[in-house]
C-alpha cells in the first residue's frame, strides 16, 4: 500500500511512523525473547541459525516428462541447488493417469507427469538420493509419491532410513484454497496419520508432512490468516494423530509448515516469528509434548508467486529477492526463490538459474549469516509480531468455536475470511491504492516482447505411450492382488501405505492405486458446488 499517515499491515493492524519502548507495553525485548533455539523460538529453532549454516537453496521445478525434468534437476544440482523441489502436473495432483480422458490437456502443463514407477525411476535417474533432500509438492496422492520415492531409492541401493525430504502431505488447506483434493476429510486425515506412522516405521527422517499456508496466502490470506488457519490445520492433524494411538513425540518432530513471503518486509519478519511463539505453547500446553523438537516451528518458505507480475517480468527479480530477504529474516530453514517468468509460464533456464543466483548471493555476499536473528529487539518488529500473533490468536479461537478446522472447512468459514481479504486487496490495486510497479503505476508501453517455455503438446501422447507398454509388461495378476489387498486395508484399519507400496511395486499406476480407494472411500464435493 502506498506510504505515509495510517497505513495499514496486510493483516490490518496500523503501521505507526515511529516505533518506540511505549508500543511493546512497557516491556523489555532482552526481557521477554529467550536466545534462538529456546522456547518458544521467537528468534528462531536453533541457537546458531544461518551462523553455522545458512538455509537450504530449494529450487521447484518440473515439467513435461520425467525425463525433462531429471534433465533439469542435475543442472540445478550443478548450478548448486542444495535440495531439489517437485512440481507435478494436474493430472498426478488429482490421482489420475495421463491417457485417462479427464487429463486431456494438462499433461506436463504445470508439473511433472508421474504415472508409475518406471516415471519416478526416470526423474531421480543418476540423481544420488543419499545425498540430496528432495520435497514433493503433492497432497491428495502424497503417500503414493512417497513409496514410489522409496521404491527408487531402495533400486539405487540407499536405504530408506537414509533418505530425507518432505511431503507436502497437506489436504485441509486443498479444502480451503486449493481444490486439488481427491477423498472426503476423514479418509483423507487416516491417509496422512497412516503416513505419519510409516514414515516412524520405515523413513525416520523423512518430513511427513508441510503444513501449507502458501496457497492460502496465494488465494488472498493475510499474513494473520496465513498463519491461524495453517496453524489450525496442524492442530487437526496432531489430534488425528493422537486419536489413532501415537504419542504425539513420536510424530511431532517430523512435522513440518511451509509459508509464503511477501514483499512486507516487517510483517512478513513478524509473522514467521510469532508463528513459531503460538505453535511452540500450543504442542506444549495443548498436546503436552516434551520433546523440545516437538515444539519447534520449522518451516519452508517460497517466495510470493501471486506479487510476481506479467508486466515487465524483469521487475520480478527485484520483488524475489526483497521476499528471500524477508523469509530469511524470519528464520526459514529452507527457501525457493521463484523465477521471474512465473507469471507468464514455466520458467526457463535461465530464469531458473538466475532465481538460484538471488539466493546465493545473499547467503555469500551479504552479512545475513552473520548473526542470528538481527532483528530482535526491534521495536517496530516486536511490536508487529505480538500485534500478528493477538490476530491469529483471535482467528484460531473462531476455528475452535466451530469444533476446528474441519468442522470450519464445512462450514466454509476460512474460505470466506481469505475470498473477502482478497475482494480488498483487489479493489486497493484497481483503485491505485496499492501501488504494484509495471501494472498500476511506472508503466511501460506493452510492445516488449518475452519468450516464456512451452511445453510440447507431443508430451501426453508419449506418456500415453509409456502406459501402454507398461500395462503389457507387468503382471496383471500381481496388479490384481496388490489393489484388492489395498481396498482390504482401506476398509478395516490397518496402514493402507504397506499394500499401496506392494501395488506400486508391482507397476500399478498412480490412477490405479487412488481409484482404486475412490471405490472405498468416495470423492469429495464442497458444499458451494452441491
Amino acid at each position: 500500500m502506498t506510504s505515509g499517515e495510517g497505513r495499514e499491515s496486510e493483516s490490518g493492524f496500523p503501521i505507526h511512523p515511529a516505533y518506540g519502548a511505549a508500543d511493546l507495553n512497557g516491556f523489555d525485548p532482552a526481557e521477554r525473547l529467550g536466545e534462538a533455539g529456546e522456547f518458544p523460538y521467537t528468534r528462531g529453532v536453533y541457537p546458531s541459525m544461518y551462523t553455522g549454516r545458512p538455509w537450504t537453496i530449494r529450487q521447484y521445478a518440473g515439467f513435461g516428462t520425467a525425463r525433462e525434468s531429471n534433465e533439469r534437476y542435475h543442472r540445478l544440482v550443478e548450478a548448486g541447488s542444495t535440495g531439489l523441489s517437485v512440481a507435478f502436473d494436474l493430472p498426478t495432483q488429482m490421482g489420475h493417469d495421463s491417457d485417462e480422458t479427464i487429463a486431456h490437456g494438462e499433461v506436463g502443463k504445470v508439473g511433472v507427469a508421474i504415472d508409475s514407477i518406471d516415471d519416478m525411476r526416470l526423474l531421480f535417474d543418476g540423481i544420488p538420493l543419499d545425498q540430496v533432500s528432495t520435497s514433493m509438492t503433492i497432497n491428495a496422492p502424497a503417500a503414493l509419491l512417497l513409496l514410489l520415492y522409496q521404491l527408487v531409492g531402495e533400486e539405487q541401493g540407499v536405504a530408506p532410513a537414509a533418505l530425507t525430504g518432505t511431503i507436502q502431505n497437506d489436504i485441509l488447506k486443498e479444502y480451503i484454497a486449493r481444490g486439488t483434493y481427491i477423498f472426503p476429510p476423514q479418509p483423507s486425515l487416516r491417509l496422512v496419520t497412516d503416513v505419519f506412522r510409516y514414515c516412524r516405521e520405515e523413513i525416520p527422517k523423512w518430513n511427513t508432512i508441510s503444513i501449507s499456508g502458501y496457497h492460502m496466502a496465494e488465494a488472498g490470506a493475510t499474513p494473520a490468516q496465513e498463519i491461524a488457519f495453517t496453524l489450525a490445520d496442524g492442530i487437526e492433524y496432531v489430534r488425528a494423530a493422537v486419536a489413532s494411538g501415537q504419542d504425539v513425540d513420536d510424530f511431532a518432530p517430523r512435522l513440518a509448515f511451509f509459508f509464503v513471503a511477501r514483499t512486507t518486509l516487517l510483517e512478513e519478519v513478524a509473522k514467521f516469528r510469532a508463528a513459531r511463539r503460538i505453535w511452540a505453547q500450543v504442542m506444549r500446553d495443548e498436546f503436552n509434548a516434551k520433546n523440545p523438537k516437538s515444539h519447534m516451528l520449522r518451516f519452508h518458505t517460497q517466495t510470493a508467486g501471486v506479487q510476481l507480475t506479467a508486466q515487465q517480468p524483469e521487475v520480478n527479480l527485484i520483488r524475489v529477492t526483497a521476499q528471500a530477504m524477508a523469509a530469511i529474516f524470519g528464520g526459514t530453514q529452507s527457501l525457493h526463490t521463484n523465477s521471474f517468468d512465473e507469471a507468464i509460464a514455466l520458467p526457463t533456464e535461465k530464469a531458473a538459474r538466475l532465481a538460484v543466483r538471488t539466493q546465493q548471493v545473499l547467503a555469500n555476499e551479504t552479512d545475513l549469516t552473520a548473526t542470528v536473528d538481527p532483528f530482535a529487539g526491534s521495536y517496530a518488529v516486536e511490536s508487529m509480531t505480538d500485534a500478528v500473533e493477538a490476530a491469529a490468536r483471535e482467528l484460531m479461537q473462531r476455528v475452535e468455536d466451530m469444533g476446528g478446522a474441519v468442522a470450519a472447512i464445512e462450514r466454509g468459514f476460512q474460505k470466506s475470511e481469505i475470498e473477502q481479504a482478497a475482494y480488498r486487496t483487489a479493489q486497493q490495486i484497481e483503485s491505485g491504492e496499492r501501488v504494484v510497479v509495471g501494472l498500476n503505476r511506472y508503466v511501460t508501453p506493452a510492445d516488449e516482447r518475452y519468450e516464456p517455455l512451452r511445453v510440447d503438446p507431443a508430451i501426453e501422447e508419449e506418456q500415453a505411450k509409456r502406459l501402454t507398454q507398461l500395462r503389457a509388461d507387468r503382471s496383471a495378476d500381481d496388479v490384481r492382488r496388490g489393489l484388492d489387498a489395498l481396498k482390504q486395508a482401506a476398509e478395516g484399519t490397518e496402514n493402507v501405505l504397506y499394500p499401496m507400496r506392494a501395488a506400486l511395486a508391482a507397476k500399478a499406476t498412480v490412477g490405479e492405486v487412488c481409484h482404486a480407494l475412490r471405490d472405498i472411500w468416495g470423492v469429495y464435493t464442497p458444499r458451494d458446488a452441491i
